[in-house]
């Protein structure tokens, strides 16, 4: 009897542990909108010309951040697509290739809980949750949902390399005001 209690809770961990793999089912995606992790700033430039919700304007919003290789696309998809349910997005290169996205979300149009409830139908819960930031990851992407109300999208194998090469990455507040210093 106590052989067969052993193998029943040893079954049934077995399928907790499963149970994540089923939840959601899709793989996680690679990026938003025809952008995708791995794209070379060209490709990633025509999906953006190719999807007005971005906002993207062309070459003026492409920058070269301090630092060998690293291109920085941000767009306003505030000015001029009322429409749309994106602010401000961020575009990040590695030696030519997108590894990071930041897609800041409206938060008149939408709302937190509405994206982490479809993420959750879609994905399965969270790897990770905090109040500030839900995290969902596989092999090689990390997606994360962020407060105030932001999507970030990112290569973790480029991330791994990035970070190796110790080089310290600014987050979005942080592009921003240099590229603001730098336009003065």
């Amino acid at each position: 009897m106590k052989a067969n209690g052993m193998k029943g809770a040893a079954a049934f961990l077995l399928l907790l542990a499963a149970l994540p793999a089923f939840a959601g089912g899709a793989p996680l995606p690679r990026g938003y909108g025809g952008v995708e992790l791995g794209m070379s700033v060209d490709e990633v430039k025509e999906k953006l010309r190719a999807n007005a919700d971005f906002g993207y304007r062309g070459d003026g919003d492409v920058s070269l951040l301090p630092g060998e290789n690293r291109v920085l696309i941000e767009t306003d998809a505030e000015s001029g697509h009322s429409r749309s349910f994106l602010t401000r997005c961020w575009f990040q290169f590695y030696e030519g290739r997108l590894y990071t996205i930041i897609i800041n979300v409206d938060r008149g149009r939408m709302d937190h809980y509405s994206i982490f409830s479809a993420l959750c139908e879609k994905y399965g819960e969270p790897e990770s949750l905090t109040p500030e930031k839900s995290v969902w990851q596989d092999d090689g992407v990390m997606m994360s949902l962020e407060r105030p109300l932001a999507l970030k999208y990112v290569d973790k194998k480029v991330l791994e390399e990035v970070r190796g090469a110790a080089l310290v990455l600014p987050s979005g507040s942080e592009m921003t005001r240099e590229l603001f210093l730098e336009g003065l």
